[in-house]
């Protein structure tokens, strides 16, 4: 596999706790990643490594070849990483368009704002808000705030997509219609890293999983030798079988 991302020995501590230690994985352009792991385990503290808003202690980030290790968020950005977060803060006070308009003067392209606005409808019709552009972000519901989340990510045109808990809050019908989503992206070539604690989403939409315990590498394989990994079902997936099966299939 040829890695457009890959990490190799981050680790960070703050104070006596080690958030993350010796962690190691790669990522082929158009590939699916679920990044997986209890609470704690270290999971935003590597996509905090990756995208640059803190500085590991020790190991490296490459992307596309090119050591970014330690780079700014901004500087990442340019470089065609962009970053939905679970915890959504749209502008409220402006459009669904001019949200995304931010993500696309100041993504990977350096777009003008003629073509950053062919960039947004082009990322609205993706992820379901292409009559919302006018609309204040303010008033769109959750499930509307998660697109648009995704949506001003996407307008920077990236090579790769950070999304951490895009699903959280959203109801079962929302999560099938984000999936569909997920995979459109997907199919466009964009390379996602997905953290994400629905797993039936999880064990669905991934090529491969990595799962974090207590800040390390625990295991990395597809999505049915997960589910099926002794250590994996004692630390994490409490030994639920529904979890090998993919989304939408009868439990």
């Amino acid at each position: 596999m040829t890695a457009l991302l890959q990490v190799t020995g981050l680790s960070k501590r703050f104070g006596g706790v080690q958030a993350v230690q010796d962690l190691s994985f790669g990522i082929a352009a158009g590939e699916l990643v679920g990044l997986i792991g209890p609470n704690g385990a270290g999971k935003s503290t590597a996509f905090n490594l990756i995208n640059g808003v803190i500085r590991p202690d020790r190991g490296r980030v490459l992307f596309d070849g090119k050591d970014i290790t330690g780079l700014r968020p901004d500087r990442v950005a340019k470089r065609g990483i962009a970053r939905a977060h679970q915890i959504v803060q749209p502008l409220g006070g402006m459009t669904v368009m001019e949200n995304c308009l931010v993500g696309a003067c100041f993504g990977r392209e350096d777009l003008s704002m003629v073509a950053g606005l062919e960039a947004v409808r082009e990322a609205a019709s993706l992820t379901g808000l292409a009559d919302r552009l006018g609309d204040y972000a303010s008033t769109l519901t959750t499930a509307g705030k998660k697109r648009l989340e995704l949506a001003r990510a996407l307008s920077a045109r990236p090579r790769l997509l950070l999304l951490d808990e895009v699903l959280a809050g959203l109801n079962p019908t929302e999560i099938e219609r984000m999936v569909v989503v997920l995979r459109a992206i997907q199919a466009r070539g964009i390379a996602i890293l997905m953290v994400e604690h629905v797993m039936r989403a999880v064990m669905s939409l991934s090529d491969r999983i990595v799962v974090m315990h207590v800040g390390r590498k625990l295991a990395e394989g597809r999505p049915r030798e997960i589910a099926a990994n002794p250590e994996v079902v004692s630390a994490y997936l409490g030994g639920a079988p529904e979890l090998a099966a993919p989304l939408g299939s009868p439990s």
